[in-house]
């Protein structure tokens, strides 16, 4: 994974570069997706996704952090077409997206309910807080959105005392899931026929 520079902060703090391994793979990204984000923040997520996709809509409310996303984009290498919105979800949300990102969960359940009105094949949500997650899993449940979500955290090591200790980051809960139809279809289509397939069915 080529590195993302972020010489501009948005306060908040970038999505870890660890965090952000597990979720390109999970939002498994190609060159004709349309990938829309919802709180683009510093940027490192836009940033990964406009290395991968063809198209990138990403909307941030504060006036301050889209100018953050901006610059940011500005300092790195990208290859898809990127339009920033400063908007509030799910105000301001492309009707052709094909893979979304929330970042947050201001106004998840309208950002969801519009993923299916929309058809968006796949969709994924980052939540830090235990409460939230479990909510939004059962939001994206009530949808027929959810195929699994994944808890993890990551620990960074530091010289102690002449050995190694750690500190740990705050979990990350990661909701994965899509419209069923256009999700498998999308898959199918980005997989091809000489691509090898998982038993979950998706390509390798």
């Amino acid at each position: 994974m080529a590195n993302v520079s972020l010489p501009h902060d948005a306060k908040a703090g970038p999505t870890k570069p660890e965090v952000r391994a597990v979720l390109l793979d999970k939002l498994d990204l190609g060159p004709t997706d349309h990938f829309a984000e919802v709180g683009s923040c510093t940027g490192a997520v836009t940033i990964e996704a406009a290395r991968r996709a063809g198209r990138v809509t990403a909307l941030e409310r504060k006036p301050n952090r889209i100018e953050t996303t901006r610059k940011n984009l500005a300092a790195n290498e990208v290859t898809a077409d990127v339009d920033l919105r400063e908007a509030e979800a799910p105000e301001g949300l492309p009707e052709d997206a094909d893979v979304l990102f929330l970042g947050g969960s201001r106004n998840y359940e309208a950002v969801l309910d519009r993923a299916v009105e929309t058809g968006v094949g796949r969709v994924v949500m980052n939540v830090s807080r235990l409460e939230v997650a479990g909510a939004a899993a059962e939001a994206f449940r009530e949808r027929n959105l959810l195929e699994e979500v994944v808890q993890f955290q990551v620990s960074h090591g530091y010289e102690l005392a002449g050995a190694t200790g750690f500190d740990s980051e705050n979990p990350v809960y990661m909701l994965v899931g899509g419209t069923d139809d256009v999700a498998a279809d999308d898959r199918e289509r980005r997989s091809g026929p000489q691509t090898a397939r998982r038993p979950d069915g998706r390509g390798r």
